[in-house]
C-alpha cells in the first residue's frame, strides 16, 4: 500500500521528543535516547492489546492496535504505540510481517520488515559471542571445569534454517575446537532478546547479561556469562540496541518499536525502555501488543513485564469471527492453503460454540483486575449477524463490544471501538493488577498458579526430570524469579481440541 509518511523528525516533535537527540535511519526511522532517570508525573494509562486463542493465521493483534491509536488520534486524544520488531523468520514464511494491514500499518513496511535499524543483528552478535566463548573457553583447557554435556546455550540466526537446528561443531584438526553437538535456534528466541527487552539502562542490561547460565561444572554449579568473562563485550554490542525506534503509522501516529521476544516461549512484548518512554512524554495513552491469545503474551505481560515496568490499566481483546467458528472444533485451518469454503458462510450456531474461548479469556483478564473492551477485528466476507451476534453476547457478559473495520477504514474504522476504550478508562479510574504468584513462592506454586488460574487446569504433573530441574534451579538460587510456561498458542490447554472447561491436569 503507498502511503506518504511524515519526516520523523515532525512526528517526534509532535510526540513530545527533542528531535535534535534522535539518530535518524533515512527521513523515516529514528533511534531514540535513554532517559537518564524516570520521568516526572503520573505515567499515562497503559492499554493491553490481546486476543482470544488465535488460529495459525493470527488474528490482527498488531492492526488492531494500530487502527485503535489512529481511532484514538481522530476523537482528539494523543495515543503512542509501543510494538514489537517483526523477525525476519516469520515474515519470509507463512504468516508474513507485522506491520499491520490495509490502511492500519506501520510505515515504511519494508523498512520494519527488513532489518530496521539492525537491533536484531545485534542481538546475533551477541549472543554468538558468548557462545563463542563458551566453545573457546573449551578449547583453552577449560578452567572452569564445565561439563560439556550440559551445555545449554545454542547460536542463533534470524533465518529459518531446517538444517541448523541440531548439528555437530569442532570438526577437523585440533585447533578447530573440541567436537560436540550443538544447536541453532531463531534470534527472536533468543534469552539475549528477552534481557534487552526487559532491562531498564544499560547497567540493569550488563547486569542480566551476566546472569545468563550456558551450562554447569562437573559439580553442578552454574556456570555464567559473567563467568566467562563475555557480559561486558556482550552489552557494548548491544548499546544502540537498548534504544528504541520510533516510527509511525499510515495516519502519523508514533509507534516505539523495540524487541521481539516470541510470546509462546518468552516474554512475548515489547520493551519495558520503549513503555517507560512513551509513557513519560506526550502521549495521553500507551497502546502496547503482547503474542498471541491472553493466556500467553498478556500472562507474561502481567506477571513478568509488569514486575519491572508498567502496570496495564486495562486491556482490548481482539476477536474474529473466522477464530471462534474454527474454535468450535468443526473447521482445519491449514497454513498456507485457503480458508474452508465453509467457514465463510453464515453459521451462528458455530459462532456460539466457540465463543467460550472469548468467554475464559475474559475471564482471565477480570482475575487480574482488567477491564475489558472487545474488539471484533473486521474481515470481508465477515456476515453482519455474527458482528451482533458478539456484540449481544458481550452486553451479556456485561462486556463493551465494538466492530472494527480498521484495515479497510484506517482510524475512521475504529473510532466506535476507541470511543468505548475512553469511557472503559474513564470509569475505571484506579485500576489494581492483581498477578498470579508471588515472587516469594515456589517455582512450582507459580506453575500451578498460572494452570489454574490462565489455563484453567485443575492440577500439574511434573515429570521427574523437570521436578530434578525444578530442584537443580531452587538449589541455584533462581527459585525466586518468575516462570514462562513454553506452550501451544493454538489451545489454552497443552493440547489442541483439548476442552479448558473440563477436568484436565497440566503436565510438565
Amino acid at each position: 500500500m503507498e502511503t506518504a509518511p511524515r519526516p520523523i523528525l515532525d512526528v517526534a516533535s509532535d510526540a513530545g521528543f527533542d528531535p535534535d537527540s534522535l539518530q535518524t535511519y533515512g527521513p523515516y526511522v529514528a533511534k531514540l535516547p535513554l532517559p537518564e532517570h524516570d520521568y516526572p508525573g503520573e505515567p499515562a494509562p497503559l492499554i493491553a492489546v490481546t486476543a482470544i486463542t488465535p488460529t495459525p493465521l493470527g488474528e490482527g493483534k498488531t492492526t488492531t492496535a494500530i487502527g485503535l491509536a489512529q481511532g484514538l488520534a481522530r476523537i482528539g486524544r494523543r495515543p503512542i504505540l509501543t510494538l514489537r520488531q517483526p523477525s525476519l523468520g516469520p515474515t519470509f514464511g507463512i504468516k508474513g510481517g507485522a506491520s499491520g494491514a490495509g490502511k492500519s500499518q506501520v510505515v515504511p513496511t519494508e523498512l520494519l520488515n527488513l532489518h530496521l535499524t539492525g537491533d536484531f543483528h545485534a542481538v546475533t552478535s551477541a549472543h554468538n559471542m558468548l557462545a563463542a566463548m563458551v566453545d573457546n573457553h573449551l578449547h583453552h583447557g577449560n578452567a572452569l571445569g564445565i561439563d560439556e554435556r550440559t551445555i545449554t546455550w545454542p547460536r542463533v540466526l534470524d533465518v529459518n534454517d531446517r538444517a541448523l537446528r541440531h548439528i555437530v561443531i569442532g570438526l577437523g584438526a585440533k585447533v578447530d575446537g573440541v567436537p560436540r553437538q550443538a544447536s541453532f535456534d531463531i534470534t527472536a528466541a533468543s534469552e539475549v532478546m528477552t534481557v534487552l527487552a526487559m532491562s531498564h539502562d544499560l547497567e540493569d542490561l550488563r547486569a542480566r547479561l551476566g546472569r545468563i547460565v550456558v551450562g554447569y561444572t562437573r559439580e553442578g554449579a552454574a556456570v555464567t556469562a559473567e563467568d566467562l568473562k563475555a557480559a561486558g563485550a556482550m552489552a557494548v554490542l548491544l548499546r544502540d540496541a537498548l534504544r528504541p525506534n520510533l516510527m509511525q503509522t499510515t495516519e502519523g501516529v508514533p509507534v516505539l518499536i523495540h524487541t521481539g521476544p516470541f510470546g509462546n516461549i518468552a516474554t512475548g512484548n515489547s520493551s519495558v525502555v520503549s513503555d517507560r518512554m512513551a509513557a513519560g512524554l506526550g502521549g495521553e495513552m500507551i497502546l502496547t501488543e503482547s503474542g498471541f491469545g491472553a493466556d500467553l503474551g498478556a500472562e507474561r505481560l502481567v506477571n513478568l513485564k509488569a514486575r519491572a515496568g508498567l502496570a496495564p490499566t486495562m486491556a482490548v481483546m481482539v476477536a474474529t469471527v473466522r477464530a471462534l467458528k474454527s474454535l468450535s472444533g468443526r473447521y482445519r485451518i491449514i497454513p498456507g492453503k485457503p480458508l474452508p469454503p465453509e467457514l465463510l458462510e453464515e453459521n451462528l450456531d458455530d459462532l456460539g460454540a466457540g465463543i467460550a474461548n472469548l468467554d475464559h479469556h475474559l475471564r482471565t483478564l477480570e482475575k487480574w483486575g482488567l477491564p475489558a473492551v472487545v474488539a471484533i477485528n473486521a474481515f470481508p466476507g465477515d456476515h453482519a449477524s455474527e458482528h451482533q451476534f458478539i456484540v449481544d453476547h458481550c452486553r451479556e457478559l456485561g462486556v463493551p463490544c465494538a466492530v472494527s473495520t480498521h484495515v479497510a477504514d484506517g482510524g475512521a474504522g475504529s473510532e466506535d471501538l476507541a470511543r468505548l476504550v475512553v469511557e472503559t478508562l474513564e470509569a475505571n479510574p484506579n485500576t489494581q493488577l492483581r498477578m498470579d504468584y508471588e515472587l516469594e513462592q515456589s517455582l512450582e506454586e507459580k506453575i500451578l498458579a498460572v494452570a489454574r488460574n490462565v489455563y484453567g487446569a485443575s492440577a500439574v504433573d511434573i515429570a521427574p526430570a523437570a521436578a530434578r530441574e525444578l530442584k537443580r534451579f531452587t538449589d541455584l538460587g533462581y527459585g525466586q524469579l518468575p516462570v514462562v510456561v513454553a506452550k501451544t498458542h493454538l489451545s489454552i490447554t497443552h493440547e489442541k481440541g483439548l476442552d479448558p472447561e473440563t477436568e484436565w491436569r497440566l503436565p510438565i
